[in-house]
């Protein structure tokens, strides 16, 4: 009797021991298609790294519905082809149950169109903000599965087009990256600046990765502009602004938020951006912000205000505790996104303590409201958020905030316009 209890216990240890080491191995892989390289390389570094540290945040909490959360990073080399290659892989191959990326709207639409709208995948972008994106969900062709934890260029546009005239900018050069980002931010620009009496008096477009760009800085500085507004990525637009420069256009820039860069300004030469500024979508901050304004570098060994550092942490804490709310079923994903910013929830902040709070509450039943690095976000019924937009300048070499657009400001000058 006493051998076969001995027996029964040592087999109900070796299950348990077996359940556990299962449980360990348990892992929800999500794909990101992130800009590793090209262009857009800086921001897709950065992006990676700040989904991993919300990954790892909550995994150290519990992780979502037991299992770790990890990644599976395809790089998009900032090519829209490469990235719908990359994501057709993950989501026909991997199964993955969402894609966080990309970057860049150049890739992100292709993504969408091509491989997550018609698989109803979710897909959560950080940092693409052509209100192409807005217009394929009003239209029916997302399948609602797409978020982005950014505002639209439509109302960026706008922000950056007061900020020039507040800052002098009366006749504007404009040199902008022939893609959907680029065309649609100067597009929404213009119309607000001719509105707001300032003159454009060129209109440049230019194909990436071009190994020189004399051309259309000498076609840009036709009309004697009392400044440039380049709309690029760091490593392009530092070749353009160079060029600029040593083509004898003035030093005074009104750059996109994409130029709000340490790369770029180390590249053109701090002395000759004492006169630059940009705008970028804004934070409202919470405990999160701080949280990740202190631990992004130790971890990364990226500076946190690198472009779309905090808003791809958030991509990642919004997809997790998703996840979490899912458990087993992620067949209605898209509807845990909303869930995760219930406006009825208890307020969830970033780093392990607070996602273990959020677990708890998920586990019980009720609801949470993320409250991330960029501050308190809603989504539409087209992924949308909307926030205050951050003023910029360059000074002694290093971005500074020079004040802030508030939404409602901004809307109220779209009404204006129109």
């Amino acid at each position: 009797m006493k051998k076969t209890i001995f027996q029964i216990t040592t087999a109900l240890a070796l299950l348990a021991a077996a359940g556990a080491a299962n449980a360990a191995d348990c892992k929800v892989t999500v794909g990101l298609v992130m800009e590793l390289t090209g262009p857009a390389g800086e921001y897709g570094q950065a992006g990676a790294k700040s989904v991993e540290m919300a990954f790892r945040d909550i995994n150290a909490a519990g992780g979502a519905h037991g299992c770790d959360l990890v990644t599976d990073t395809r790089d998009s080399q900032s090519q829209g082809n490469v990235a719908v290659d990359a994501a057709t892989q993950l989501v026909q191959v991997k199964k993955v149950p969402a894609i966080i990326g990309g970057i860049i709207s150049s890739v992100t639409i292709p993504i969408l169109t091509s491989v997550t709208a018609p698989a109803k995948i979710v897909q959560v972008s950080p940092a693409a903000s052509s209100p192409t994106l807005t217009a394929l969900g009003r239209d029916g062709k997302t399948n609602g599965i797409f978020f982005r934890t950014i505002t639209s260029d439509s109302l960026q546009g706008i922000a950056a087009a007061k900020y020039a005239i507040d800052k002098g900018f009366k006749k504007l050069a404009i040199i902008h990256v022939n893609n959907d980002f680029g065309v649609n931010m100067v597009a929404e620009f213009s119309k607000a600046y001719k509105a707001l009496g300032g003159t454009i008096v060129s209109t440049t477009p230019y194909n990436e990765k071009q190994s020189s760009y004399a051309s259309e800085v000498t076609a840009g500085m036709g009309g004697d502009p009392d400044g440039l507004y380049l709309v690029s990525t760091p490593v392009d637009g530092a070749t353009i602004a160079r060029t600029w420069i040593s083509q004898g256009g003035p030093q005074k820039f009104l750059l996109n938020d994409g130029m709000n860069s340490p790369d770029f300004i180390d590249s053109v030469g701090a002395d000759y951006l004492k006169d630059a500024y940009g705008t970028s979508s804004g934070t409202t901050p919470t405990p999160s912000t701080d949280y990740f304004n202190k631990n992004y570098k130790d971890f990364s060994g990226i500076e946190p205000t690198n472009p779309a550092a905090d808003r791809a942490y958030d991509a990642g804490a919004i997809v997790g505790l998703a996840l979490a709310i899912a458990g087993d079923d992620t067949s209605k994903l898209k509807d845990d996104i909303y869930k995760v910013v219930d406006p009825k929830g208890t307020p969830i902040y970033a780093g392990k303590e607070e996602f273990a709070k959020a677990l708890g509450l998920i586990k019980e039943g009720k609801p949470i409201r993320y409250e991330g690095v960029i501050g308190p976000v809603s989504f539409d019924q087209y992924g949308d958020i909307t926030g205050p937009f951050r003023l910029w300048k360059i000074a002694d070499g290093k971005v500074a905030t020079d004040g802030e657009l508030k939404m409602e400001d901004v809307s109220a000058l779209k009404d204006k316009i129109k």
